[in-house]
């Protein structure tokens, strides 16, 4: 039985697909899961390949969704991605990538492209 924490993450993500397809993207994976970290959706933007984070928020409270996406997660993001494309620690190869996040702020839903890059 999914908890509510999980049910509405399962949603956030539904939407979250939702919206990147409106946008011409295809949706490759989700939940791609490693040791030290989770890639809510991996998908295509053309030739590039887009690491996505969804983060959901049922207020703006403290900042929203998208803030909360901070340094560590970030770090967990990265590590997530160069393990989904077999490189080394030092680099993310030689796939075009980007890190994007899908915020959910109760009905608002706001897509953030490149909202950090393989630096962190």
């Amino acid at each position: 039985m999914q908890t509510l924490r999980q049910w509405l993450g399962a949603r956030g993500e539904n939407l979250a697909c939702r919206e990147l397809r409106r946008h011409g993207l295809r949706v490759l994976r989700r939940n791609y899961r490693v040791r030290g970290g989770e890639i809510d959706l991996v998908a295509r933007d053309g030739e590039v390949l887009v690491f996505v984070e969804v983060r959901v928020r049922s207020h703006a409270a403290w900042g929203g969704a998208a803030a909360s996406v901070d340094r560590a997660k970030r770090a967990r993001l990265l590590h997530a991605a160069r393990c989904f494309l077999g490189a080394d620690a030092d680099g993310l190869g030689d796939v075009p990538c980007r890190f994007d996040v899908v915020a959910i702020d109760g009905a608002r839903v706001r897509w953030i492209r490149d909202a950090f890059d393989s630096d962190g």
